[in-house]
């Protein structure tokens, strides 16, 4: 059974700034998308065409005509933002695709050409400082008639982003890699990797993006014949991307309010720190009553929904134990009145505001809403500090 949002949680969804948009005010993630597209359009001597579309899609735009199966686990109100049993906000911007494959059934002659789609996306996400529960997202979609593209084409493509995103005269020596991968709209899939050193001094592999040929059922949906037609997708989230071009190691501060932040936020120059207040931790004991609750996606959402406009606050959520009602001792279980089939769940917040100090009042308050949100037990209790 699905879940569907409020009319409440529907507005702050949509009040939301759509930082891609130059209409909302300038941001670094439009001139990082600028240089994207820039980017691809000199390396295929292509126009491009940017769509900005209603972040409300019919279900079956964002995933049947997209090739996803009926049972496929993203479908579930754990994951996907509901409105009705045939509207949701998009989980990702791909889901503008079909109605820009619908409009090209009357294309007779060549047609080559960049379909951007960018914007905000909308699902269940874990707290930490690089994921936030209404990333922004583009997807970039060469289509063409009358010409064939393949796995060169596409490797091309991920190299042009990789240059745009990286260039080599501000990140001299970046290394990209392109894995295998599955998605249900493309054929050929591949997961963009790129090895970078973050602000804190730990290095890795970091996904970039995702990207493959247009799959032939996707084309024939919207009555393009994959014999003439071809393409290539890609999906990138521009939030990390913007964050690894300005080296920031913290999402929220590309929302951020301070106007010291905000000057850093007109243009791709590298990101100069500015003196965080320190972080509070306040540790919380749950009682929940199915397992399956113990995700830090689903804890996450409830907390950010709990915390309404101070959900900024809150930089980090973590779970640190779970632990069954038969591995508890007796007399914790009798205190927390716990049944057998109860987890506890030690869960840990990071509370830090970007702009002030939190008093331990404060931190206790907030501390406070997100128990009683995420708390199933008979018994209320909280651990102090």
């Amino acid at each position: 059974m699905k879940n569907y949002l409020s009319l409440t949680e529907l507005n702050a969804a949509l009040a939301l700034r759509d930082l891609t948009d130059p209409a909302t005010g300038a941001h670094a993630m439009q001139r990082l998308l600028a240089d994207v597209v820039a980017a691809l359009e000199r390396r295929w001597d292509i126009p491009s065409e940017t769509h900005r579309l209603n972040p409300l899609v019919a279900t079956a735009d964002n995933y049947d005509r997209l090739g996803y199966a009926p049972g496929d686990v993203t479908r579930n109100s754990r994951y996907s933002r509901h409105v009705s049993p045939t509207v949701m906000l998009r989980s990702h911007t791909s889901a503008g695709i079909p109605a820009v494959l619908d409009s090209l059934r009357g294309e007779q002659g060549r047609y080559d050409r960049l379909h951007v789609l960018p914007g905000l996306v909308y699902r269940r996400d874990a707290i930490d400082r690089t994921h936030v529960g209404a990333p922004h997202q583009v997807d970039l979609w060469r289509i063409t008639a009358r010409g064939l593209l393949g796995p060169a084409d596409l490797q091309a493509m991920m190299a042009a982003v990789v240059e745009a995103v990286l260039p080599a005269a501000e990140h001299p020596g970046v290394q990209w890699r392109a894995t295998p991968a599955t998605h249900s709209y493309t054929a050929a899939g591949r997961q963009l990797d790129v090895f970078v050193t973050l602000p804190d001094g730990r290095s890795g592999w970091l996904e970039l993006a995702e990207c493959g040929l247009v799959a032939a059922p996707v084309l024939r949906s919207s009555g393009l014949d994959p014999r003439r037609w071809a393409g290539l997708a890609l999906g990138m989230g521009l939030d990390r991307a913007l964050m690894l071009r300005k080296g920031m190691d913290d999402i929220r501060l590309l929302r951020s309010e301070d106007q010291e932040i905000q000057a850093q936020l007109l243009d791709l120059t590298p990101y100069r720190p500015v003196s965080l207040m320190p972080a509070v931790c306040r540790d919380l004991s749950l009682v929940l009553t199915d397992s399956a609750d113990a995700d830090v996606e689903l804890l996450g959402d409830l907390a950010r929904s709990a915390l309404g406009k101070e959900a900024d606050v809150l930089a980090t959520l973590e779970i640190k134990a779970v632990t069954p009602t038969a591995e508890l001792p007796p007399a914790a279980v009798d205190r927390l009145r716990m049944g057998p089939g109860d987890v506890n769940v030690l869960l840990r917040l990071a509370l830090q505001p970007l702009d002030r100090t939190l008093t331990d009042e404060q931190a206790n308050r907030l501390r406070d809403r997100v128990y009683v949100a995420l708390h199933q037990g008979k018994v209320q209790e909280l651990i102090a500090g």
